[in-house]
């Protein structure tokens, strides 16, 4: 690897802006400081009026591989995460077929090695049959366990209240919680096919994967980690009433209990559905304004923790179906941080609070090692950005492999102009270099 020095941008660490040169060696960052002067043999990088973040690390994607490459796979949709700042990804089990033992996990490991633009990690998946897996996994080379406790692809939905008893008492490592009450879901399926029959309208998601559907499930399993003193991550809040679950009273390294808000419930409400249909379709659901506007604060107040995107593509036909038949996700990394660029413009969120929650707070909570900083020896993984540089969400700049996406017209007021993973380029001019590769991610555990 050679050498880079980065002149005079703005940085963006640890709740603090400085202008400060940034030299890159050997994949790490070697020196930070006011004026370096360009060592032999270095590629200088002007930055002036720019600003340098941390790369973005998101703690929960859908990347499809294996088994629904049609829709995304770790190639395209890493590529598409670093051509948006995200330099380190955790992707779910929910492939086919389902991550859940040991050996499927480490194929996705291996795959990754080969083909992964930016740095990962893959969560080892649970099912109402596999602890005897679970309990095998190793706390310092996955990111965690995945429990779905609301339905799921496959035989991932984990209702038997004995095995939640089992996984919240023996996982070895930090256990990330899909939290919906499935039977509150099915119940409120049946009141609106009796109403409508097969044509429910997208509207009714929120009210169908409702407020009582979340606050149930998180409460659950609040209760279990609570009992077996396990370490609970909270995935995707998509209500006000939840947010009252979270304490910002302990510092993050102590918390038992986490939580995470995603991109696209900072950003949609119920209202979106008229026009963008099932182009928003998410499960947990986006919902009211009321809704948006507490997640936006719990974030604010420090009781949410991290950011994500929850990116999960779906083809363009597949969204066209009716409601019970189109599936629930969308893609987003490549959009995640322009969107929340916005948000900073329109006094969403400071700069800071965007970088802590999506790059400092998913290291500590996640006790990443030597990423999520800007520091000394730390690796390279960076994003440069230009606040004040439009650009226009269309097809032929969009890179997921379904094509589309829910951002498609949206004109954003910040870009991209950078990305390093590992000390080394790997979005620049708005391309992504295809030879670059990722490391896997561990852990301090």
């Amino acid at each position: 690897m050679g050498k880079i020095l980065i002149k005079g941008a703005k940085l963006v660490n640890e709740g603090k802006q400085e202008i400060a040169d940034v030299l890159i060696s050997n994949g790490l960052i070697e020196k930070i400081a006011e004026n370096i002067e360009a060592p032999a043999h270095c590629e200088t990088i002007k930055a002036g009026g720019l600003y340098l973040l941390p790369g973005l690390i998101d703690d929960q994607v859908h990347f499809r591989e294996p088994g629904l490459t049609h829709k995304g796979d770790i190639a395209s949709e890493s590529c598409a995460a670093v051509a948006g700042g995200i330099t380190s990804f955790m992707e779910m089990p929910n492939t086919v077929p389902n991550t859940l033992t040991q050996e499927l996990l480490e194929e996705k490991y291996q795959r990754a090695a080969e083909v992964s633009r930016a740095n990962y990690s893959f969560y080892m998946g649970a099912s109402n049959d596999n602890l005897s897996e679970v309990v095998k996994t190793d706390p310092k080379r996955v990111c965690g366990i995945k429990v779905f406790m609301g339905s799921s692809t496959g035989n991932m939905l984990v209702d038997s209240e004995k095995t939640l008893e089992g996984l919240f008492k023996e996982s070895p490592t930090l256990v990330a919680s899909h939290c919906e009450d499935e039977q509150i879901i099915r119940d409120n399926m049946a009141r609106f096919r009796e109403k409508y029959g097969e044509n429910v309208p997208v509207s009714a998601h929120p009210l169908i994967r409702s407020v009582e559907a979340c606050y149930r499930s998180s409460s659950r399993a609040i209760e279990l980690a609570t009992k077996h003193n396990a370490r609970l991550h909270i995935l995707h809040i998509s209500t006000e009433r939840e947010t009252s679950l979270f304490s910002n009273k302990i510092p993050l390294e102590e918390k038992r209990i986490t939580a995470e808000a995603c991109v696209h419930h900072l950003w949609f409400t119920d209202a979106d559905y008229e026009t963008k249909e099932n182009f928003i379709k998410w499960n947990p659901a986006v919902k009211t304004l009321e809704d948006r506007e507490a997640i936006r604060e719990a974030v604010n107040s420090d009781r949410i923790d991290v950011i994500a995107t929850d990116h999960a593509p779906h083809t363009w036909g597949e969204k066209q179906n009716t409601y019970f038949k189109a599936p629930s996700g969308g893609p987003l990394v490549q959009h995640a941080l322009p969107a929340l660029l916005d948000l900073y413009h329109a006094g969403v969120f400071t700069l800071e609070k965007i970088v802590e929650k999506t790059s400092h707070s998913v290291a500590r909570l996640f006790e990443i090692e030597n990423r999520g900083f800007i520091r000394e020896g730390f690796a390279a993984d960076l994003v440069l950005v230009d606040l004040n540089a439009p650009i226009t969400v269309e097809k032929p700049n969009i890179l997921y492999k379904c094509g589309w996406s829910p951002f498609e017209g949206h004109t954003f007021k910040s870009q991209i102009k950078y990305t390093f993973v590992n000390g080394e380029i790997g979005f620049k001019d708005g391309a992504v270099v295809d030879s670059i590769r990722g490391k896997r991610l561990t852990f301090k555990r």
